[in-house]
């Protein structure tokens, strides 16, 4: 719900067109709807105002929700003010890109919830991300090990169960393109961590420059879906995708492939 997401910016801005997305998805297999008012793309700009935020998000919630009861939907936000409405509005997870770092009030607002939580790892903010000092490919896992685990620290101290927590690395955020890879291959060590994990790898540009050479084009669909068998193999518990049928599918190869392990991995669930 934003003019200038990187991947469909201002396709959705309509919510009546959002709404009826959103069904479309959920028809072709998603399990969880992931729904946002502001876009974390690369560059420095003004950020959107709670209100603003609001205004986008809930008419598609309420929407979605009239529609579908059943549906389980996530508010993607780092603002309390947003999350607290949307949780009203029938949301049962929040989705927060700044790990609970960016808003003071989001712990002790979810703290007092029984909503799932998704802490994100990001390195600074989207308009600090081109000058921040690159890491080599022997520091990214280990960076995003100890700054994860320092987060969900603080998050629990804060009142959260544990239970309630899922954990994604923030595949793009505070990344440069080559920096993406070796978090990819070593994903499973994030499982050190003792959360449910989260990837969310879909259209991001490092896949787009390692499949064609170029990141100034789309992201071809079949390097996305390479990502997101790579990590489901690797025991990722939710996939985040924005083409969900053709995701649906190669969930349930990897997962076939899963089954014939001795130590057999939940079924992945797809949130788009």
């Amino acid at each position: 719900m934003t003019p200038d997401s990187f991947s469909d910016g201002g396709e959705f801005l309509d919510p009546v067109r959002a709404v009826e997305h959103g069904l479309e998805l959920l028809d072709e297999g998603a399990d969880i709807l992931d729904i946002g008012g502001e876009s974390t793309r690369p560059g420095k700009r003004e950020p959107v105002s709670a209100e603003e935020e609001k205004r986008r998000v809930l008419p598609v919630i309420e929407g979605i929700l009239r529609r579908v009861p059943r549906a389980i939907i996530s508010v993607d936000t780092y603002k309390a003010a947003t999350a607290a409405a949307a949780l009203n509005s029938g949301v049962e997870i929040v989705n927060d890109v700044s790990g609970f770092s960016w808003d003071e009030q989001m712990v002790g607002l979810l703290a007092g919830q029984e909503c799932g939580c998704i802490l994100m790892h990001t390195r600074g903010r989207p308009e600090q991300w081109q000058s921040q000092e690159p890491l080599s490919s022997d520091e990214v896992v280990p960076t995003v090990l100890r700054e994860l685990r320092l987060l969900s620290d603080r998050a629990v101290a804060g009142g959260m169960a544990r239970e309630r927590i899922v954990l994604d690395p923030g595949f793009g955020f505070g990344k440069r393109l080559d920096e993406n890879f070796p978090l990819l291959a070593r994903f499973a060590e994030l499982h050190r961590l003792g959360y449910p994990l989260l990837s969310g790898t879909s259209r991001k540009s490092f896949i787009g420059r390692a499949a064609t050479g170029s990141n100034t084009v789309a992201t071809p669909l079949a390097g996305t879906l390479a990502t997101v068998t790579s990590a489901i193999l690797q025991g990722a518990h939710i996939v985040r995708v924005h083409d969900v049928r053709p995701a649906v599918e190669a969930a349930g190869v990897a997962d076939s492939i899963l089954r014939t392990q001795p130590d057999c991995a939940p079924h992945a669930k797809v949130i788009t």
